[in-house]
């Protein structure tokens, strides 16, 4: 019965259907996707190179599928478990199997499993282990009507008296009914429809609890919390400043239990009503409600982190799909005040020149001395582009640069500092840098994330990128996923130059990984530059299934085959040779041709494994082969005239760049130390729920201030145009 996609098992049935309506799509594409998984095919290489097996599946739907197949591999694995331990308790029937088995709603199995689950001894183990379950089943089944004199039968060595007998039978019962499916998906239900209610706790009062004074007796529908607001509620009660809970009736829910439970059998008569109602009260306040409300909540929660994760999986790819203004000869600066601007020159791939310190700001004032430095540094090195880090000191660093005379040409750009101080104490940077300090290396991710966000920015994580919503407090499995398929997905829709790429960057490449990434930089290194995409088969460990995974996603710039700078894979080449013959061209003159691409008839190379799909990929990339599908990098300057918050006023029109995105709004630097915040409802479309529909991370957009809060340091912005 074993199910283990990793382990090229087959997906069972009653799964693939499952996938398949969770997402829309055929039960074919499923099953497809799942084959292609089993044989080691990566999410990037499925939704770029086998479209006619997946039926044109983009790459979110690919991932889904890739998420779901996993989470239901795990899913049979508890199957298993659950199963062995019901039947070694000698409890498991035949229909309770085939409930287990069909199962895929992983709640509805726990549910299932609840009865049978080892726990820890109860009020009920103990009134069982007197002698009392015949009680309670007699109870429970309404088979008597007066249950005080059948207690009395139960009233000896282990029980004192009959309503001893009594308690320990509503113990039973209590814990039976707080064990039963359909009651717990009633409560689920009721609670789902209810308020979550928030009060402040006695720890309220200290400062660091105003940034949450808003729930400290907040109340609202649990079914229209926003994310961003679920979260904010958990991360203070996490804190201890308030409490939450649901705000369910206690005394409808019981009732409601009760009558759900004697339409299924009939009202007792009132001695054994009595007792029952006793059971069930006490299954839902000692039992059910505190189970429910966290489950509840758990759920809420749930979803609140898909949101937070989704969003930080599109802030992130903004941010590493962010222009790059390619190969240039970069002087990095990263500013200071009293410990100076580091300063490095780099060359066009990114390696370390020259580095020194310049004290252009107070308590130093030595702008002469740094204006001569930079000058002789431009000169001797060839700078074509200027990075200027957007932290302490940033604004007066580019001030600072304007007054250095620069040659005809030489571009500047601010450039985020988020996660370079990250980067720089790492493992990465230390073993790239082992003989410079941190400061070096923190000014080299500077640069180096102009020259190339993408190759730069993988090498750090993900979560010290200052783009992401509580992404602390969300399920870290759910965030690693998203993150690292995003990471992917970026390095592989990019495509990464074979001889120039670090270990760091192939190891994201598809089908790679790091050990065989070190391998490829290893070959490279003793052998020199790779020649054609073909000899990657002769790296260490790096066999047909990665060649067949990797190669369409490696670029070699000036290859003798010039189909190996593009996207097109290597099993497709003999494709682009008939092509070529048929146009009476060589492949090289076809490669970048649009006009003699417009020419291919795409129906005319159909046939195999190569459907309409792939050859029409074939010909776009022979149109623009290897095409960056990330924009240029473009300047942008502040506002001059204004420095602190104190500067600003409502009316202001500014220029802002926009430095995160969340479900509420979007964070904007306008050169101050304090980024303001455009809210949603301030972006200019009315109804909108989505803030990321409207920007994007690192946009350059005219912003107009709304409002200036001084003492809490907050500014509110209204969006002017994108």
């Amino acid at each position: 019965m074993k199910t283990d996609i990793k382990n090229n098992d087959s997906l069972k049935v009653i799964y693939i259907n499952e996938i398949a309506r969770r997402l829309g799509i055929k039960e074919w594409q499923v099953e497809n996707c799942a084959k292609l998984f089993a044989e080691g095919a990566t999410i990037p290489f499925v939704s770029r190179y086998r479209k006619e097996r997946t039926g044109g599946l983009d790459e979110v739907a690919v991932a889904e599928v890739r998420h779901w197949t996993d989470v239901f591999g795990e899913m049979e694995k508890r199957k298993e478990h659950i199963l062995e331990t019901i039947s070694q308790a000698g409890a498991l029937t035949g229909e309770l199997e085939k409930h287990i088995v069909d199962c895929v709603d992983a709640r509805e199995l726990e549910d299932l499993y609840l009865p049978f689950r080892p726990k820890r001894r109860t009020r009920a183990t103990v009134a069982k282990e007197a002698g009392l379950e015949p009680l309670a089943d007699m109870m429970y089944g309404m088979t008597i009507s007066d249950p005080l004199k059948e207690a009395r039968r139960f009233a000896g060595d282990k029980v004192a008296t009959a309503d001893e007998a009594l308690s320990g039978a509503r113990d039973i019962i209590a814990e039976r009914l707080s064990e039963t499916a359909s009651v717990r998906e009633t409560l689920r239900r009721i609670f789902g429809t209810r308020r979550i209610v928030t009060k402040a706790t006695k720890k309220a009062s200290s400062p660091e609890a105003q940034k949450y004074k808003i729930y400290f007796d907040y109340s609202e529908p649990l079914d229209r919390v926003a994310p961003h607001r679920m979260m904010a509620m958990l991360r203070a009660e996490e804190e201890g400043y308030i409490s939450v809970r649901i705000d369910a009736d206690a005394e409808k829910c019981g009732k409601k239990i009760y009558y759900d439970f004697c339409r299924q059998r009939r009202y007792p008569a009132p001695p054994l009503a009595e007792q029952l109602h006793l059971a069930f009260d006490d299954a839902y306040k000692r039992l059910l409600e505190p189970s429910i409300s966290n489950e509840v909540l758990k759920e809420a929660k749930e979803k609140a982190d898909i949101e937070s994760v989704r969003i930080f999986g599109e802030n992130l790819r903004q941010l590493l799909l962010a222009p790059p203004v390619g190969q240039k000869r970069v002087l990095a600066i990263d500013p200071g005040f009293r410990t100076g601007c580091k300063v490095v020159c780099l060359d066009e791939q990114g390696n370390l020149l020259h580095n020194e310190a310049i004290f252009p700001h107070p308590p130093a004032n030595e702008k002469i001395k740094a204006i001569q430095a930079v000058s002789a540094m431009v000169q001797k090195y060839g700078i074509e582009v200027i990075a200027i880090g957007n932290g302490t000191a940033g604004r007066e660093t580019e001030d600072f640069i304007k007054r250095v005379h620069l040659p005809e040409g030489v571009r500047v750009f601010t450039v985020s500092e988020d996660g370079a101080s990250i980067y720089s104490a790492s493992e990465v940077a230390r073993a790239e840098f082992p003989d410079h300090d941190v400061t070096v290396r923190g000014a080299v991710s500077i640069g180096r994330r102009l020259m190339d966000p993408l190759a730069e920015l993988v090498k750090i994580d993900p979560k010290s990128l200052g783009v992401g919503q509580y992404q602390h407090d969300v399920e870290q499995n759910i965030l690693k996923e998203k993150l690292d398929n995003t990471v992917v997905s970026c390095v592989n829709s990019v495509g990464v130059n074979l001889n120039t790429a670090s270990s760091y960057l192939l190891s994201y490449v598809s089908g790679i990984g790091p050990a065989l990434a070190e391998n490829i930089v290893e070959y490279r290194t003793a052998n020199g530059a790779y020649r054609s995409r073909e000899e990657l088969l002769k790296v260490k460990r790096l066999g047909a299934k990665a060649f067949e995974q990797c190669a369409g996603f490696l670029r070699i710039q000036g290859a003798d085959n010039p189909l190996d700078a593009s996207a097109v894979h290597p099993e497709a080449y003999h494709i682009v040779d008939k092509m070529a013959r048929d146009l009476k061209v060589t492949a090289k003159e076809l490669v970048g041709n649009a006009q003699l691409c417009s020419m291919i008839d795409p129906a005319k190379y159909v046939g195999g494994d190569f459907g309409l799909p792939t050859i029409n990929d074939i010909i776009n990339e022979l149109r623009k082969p290897g095409r960056d599908p990330r924009e240029e990098a473009q300047q942008f300057e502040f506002s001059q005239d204004i420095r602190t918050i104190e500067d600003l006023a409502s009316g202001m029109e500014l220029p802002g760049i926009v430095t995160n995105i969340t479900a509420f709004g979007a964070f904007v630097d306008i050169g101050i130390k304090q980024n303001g915040l455009i809210h949603v409802s301030q972006m200019g479309v009315k109804g909108l729920a989505d803030p990321s529909k409207v920007l994007k991370l690192h946009q350059k957009i005219k912003v107009t201030v709304t409002g200036v809060d001084m003492e809490r340091g907050r500014i509110s912005l209204k969006l002017s145009s994108c």
